[in-house]
């Protein structure tokens, strides 16, 4: 079926009422394709984020996502999709960083705090500089996640990242858990974790710069981690944890991307799905408390 049809369909039958009422519009139909790549493919490295700690490093490269997105305008890209710059800018901003994590002696916070602080910096320096050539508006996209501006280039992108990195996780994803939660017997039993390390900093980088325009630079960190947190309170194997993450970042990203919509609310289509998200992980944690014998951590 092709992309065409299926908007088709999906709006003949969200005029029927056998659908949310918003799915009758174009721009909706994109925005839940861009929902049901970007859901699992969060959902499923937010297990190992959550795993390695990579917490504040998954925030630290969203929030370098907006020095990217003046670098590429200032350098002539497209405002709307300065994809170039963005991933040049974010996979040396992350690679520099992991580099650098191990030969400094410094703590990996205090790292990351440097390298962030620093990106900032060279961002705002580089927004003054464009004041008068950019909108205002596009600067909060960039920050919160805009649904009204996904196109079928932003759905070519999200799918071809998304096959990747699925791909790519469900093949290593034992190792990745492995040299993440055991470095020194993955080493023992021959892994190349040091380049594991760098593979995953890469699948971080590329997701959070696929995922802006559905999440905002500010929010994506959050939804890498705020579902693979909550399935972790309650999941009792591994599998349990992996696929318990897919279903509420999926679950979160389309309610988040939906509801807005279908009850005409102000709020930015990032915020939404992290709000829907945060409530998901407090459910768990309610639950964990109040159901006997429920008990997760799995790692």
């Amino acid at each position: 079926m092709s992309f065409e049809s299926f908007r088709l369909s999906v709006q003949a039958l969200a005029e029927a009422g056998w659908l949310p009422s918003a799915l009758s519009w174009g721009f909706a139909v994109n925005a839940l394709l861009a929902g049901l790549i970007v859901g699992p493919m969060l959902g499923s490295l937010g297990t190992l984020v959550v795993v390695r700690r990579h917490a504040f490093f998954a925030e630290a490269v969203g929030h370098a996502a907006l020095t990217g997105v003046a670098i590429g305008i200032l350098a002539g890209e497209p405002y709307t999709a300065p994809y170039g710059a963005l991933f040049g800018y974010c996979l040396i901003f992350a690679i520099g960083l992991d580099y650098l994590r191990g030969r400094t002696g410094l703590s990996a916070d205090t790292l990351i705090g440097v390298f962030l602080s620093m990106s900032l910096a060279l961002g705002a320096s580089i927004l003054l500089i464009l004041a008068g050539r950019i909108n205002v508006h596009i600067l909060e996209n960039v920050l919160f996640g805009s649904i009204l501006t996904v196109n079928g280039v932003d759905l070519a992108l999200l799918a071809a990242v998304g096959l990747v990195v699925i791909a790519l996780t469900a093949v290593l994803y034992n190792r990745f858990m492995l040299s993440s939660f055991h470095p020194a017997l993955a080493l023992v039993r021959g892994l190349p974790v040091r380049r594991l390390d760098y593979l995953f900093v890469m699948l971080i980088t590329v997701v959070t710069v696929a995922s802006l325009k559905i999440v905002g630079a500010v929010l994506v960190g959050a939804l890498l981690v705020i579902p693979a947190a909550a399935a972790r309170i309650v999941a009792r194997s591994l599998a349990g944890f992996w696929w318990l993450s897919i279903g509420i970042a999926t679950f979160s990203t389309l309610a988040g991307i939906l509801l807005p919509m279908q009850f005409d609310l102000p709020v930015p289509s990032g915020a939404a799905i992290i709000l829907v998200a945060g409530s998901c992980f407090l459910i768990c944690t309610a639950l964990r408390a109040l159901v006997p014998g429920l008990k997760g951590n799995v790692l």
